[in-house]
């Protein structure tokens, strides 16, 4: 489980999180919402360990991580698909889908075996570069390199940004899948509310750096939720 518990964390001297908490579960999709610039992908950066935090604890299967180094972060089993994707544009999608092995031992260095059942159309492109594919089959591609490291944490910012209709549904589908083999948890940032809504098992909604809203997804308020999504 992660547990994260009143995090604070600051860049220079603005404050980007303030006493910031979240928990997520094995078997379980954890939702955070907001606004742009509320501290959603600070939230992540911190408990990937890119961002150093100035106050709280960030828990990881009964470990204090908050010291630990993104890389030693990711040998424990944290995958991260930031926003924006960052696949690397002039490797094959094959060697993309590989580089996903350095947080791993050279004995486990072997791609998923559901990896094309989950993603198809990346078996049909593995000679064709990263940077060729489309914005859509770029997403599947980043997130099929996160899997490529085993992860029991799987971390999402805001995958449907820029993706056609039809591949918001297929990574739904497949955030749907893993959260349903009960092994990973799942933490995933979005500002597309039926998308997050449909998927969330608890959620937190941010503004201005803080937890304004939380709970189970039974306990959702609609209109108090996207009260805090509209511009």
């Amino acid at each position: 489980m992660l547990q994260i518990n009143s995090i604070d964390l600051f860049y220079g001297a603005s404050q980007a999180l303030r006493g910031v908490n979240l928990t997520a579960r094995p078997g379980e999709v954890t939702c955070v919402l907001g606004r742009n610039g509320v501290g959603k992908t600070s939230l992540l950066r911190a408990i990937v360990g890119q961002q150093t935090i100035q106050g709280g604890s960030i828990h990881w299967e009964d470990r204090d991580i908050s010291k630990m180094a993104s890389h030693a972060r990711a040998r424990a089993g944290i995958a991260y698909v930031p926003q924006g994707r960052e696949i690397f544009p002039f490797l094959t999608v094959d060697e993309n889908l590989r580089s996903g092995f350095a947080a791993l031992p050279r004995s486990e260095r072997r791609l998923p075996s559901e990896t094309f059942k989950l993603f198809p159309v990346l078996k049909e492109m593995l000679g064709r570069r990263g940077g060729d594919l489309s914005g859509g089959q770029q997403q599947q591609l980043a997130i099929a390199r996160a899997l490529a490291m085993q992860p029991r944490l799987l971390i999402l910012d805001e995958p449907t940004e820029g993706i056609q209709p039809s591949i918001i549904k297929d990574i739904q589908r497949i955030i749907a899948l893993l959260r349903d083999r009960g092994d990973m948890a799942i933490v995933l940032v979005e500002q597309y509310f039926e998308f997050a809504r449909d998927l969330a098992d608890s959620y937190i909604v941010m503004e201005r750096g803080e937890v304004v809203l939380s709970g189970d997804r039974a306990e959702m308020m609609e209109e108090d939720v996207r009260r805090y999504l509209t511009v």
